[in-house]
């Protein structure tokens, strides 16, 4: 962290990226963040099979963050979620509660997480789980195969459509 204003740790807020038109700003979201209902159609493949098909996703916004998208716990075919010990708090959402995600004799551990008793606010988080991207073989939505948010913690989804910067990587912890 390089130190501005003669301030030892403060971090100057990056320059934001102008959006084009239907493009959105990851600097104009909310914090604390929102939950955001979507129809786009998300698909999600591991291990070269289809483990998600929806239209009924939450997506979460957060400033500097790619949204988060969250698929109903039902849309997962039975085995693909499996439960693991283990919990992470977020000052907003509460606690996170982990799956590997196993598909197609590919296993990915820790790859999904949930709030089963959310915050107020998060309800609607209760029955989803959120997946991180990367280590899928594919996510997309309506279409648009997405990109993962850097960093080994946040499960951000990038399309072409979101613009940043993004926390997420090296010299961004402090936005």
């Amino acid at each position: 962290m390089t130190p501005a204003h003669g301030f030892p740790g403060f971090v100057r807020r990056p320059k934001p990226i102008k959006p084009k038109a239907g493009q959105e700003s990851v600097w104009d979201y909310p914090r604390p963040p929102r939950v955001e209902p979507r129809s786009e159609r998300i698909i999600v493949r591991l291990g070269g099979q289809v483990i998600a098909d929806t239209t009924d996703a939450v997506r979460v916004l957060e400033t500097s963050h790619p949204p988060v998208y969250y698929l109903p716990l039902d849309a997962f075919p039975a085995g693909v979620l499996v439960p693991v010990e283990g919990t992470s708090f977020c000052e907003f959402k509460g606690e996170a509660h982990y799956f590997d995600v196993v598909a197609g004799g590919v296993l990915v551990p820790r790859g999904g997480w949930t709030y089963p008793e959310p915050a107020r606010g998060f309800e609607a988080l209760s029955t989803r789980v959120a997946l991180y991207p990367g280590p899928m073989d594919s996510c997309e939505v309506d279409g648009e195969r997405v990109t993962f948010q850097e960093g080994n913690f946040y499960g951000g989804w990038i399309t072409t459509k979101i613009v940043g910067p993004f926390k997420g990587g090296p010299g961004t912890a402090g936005w």
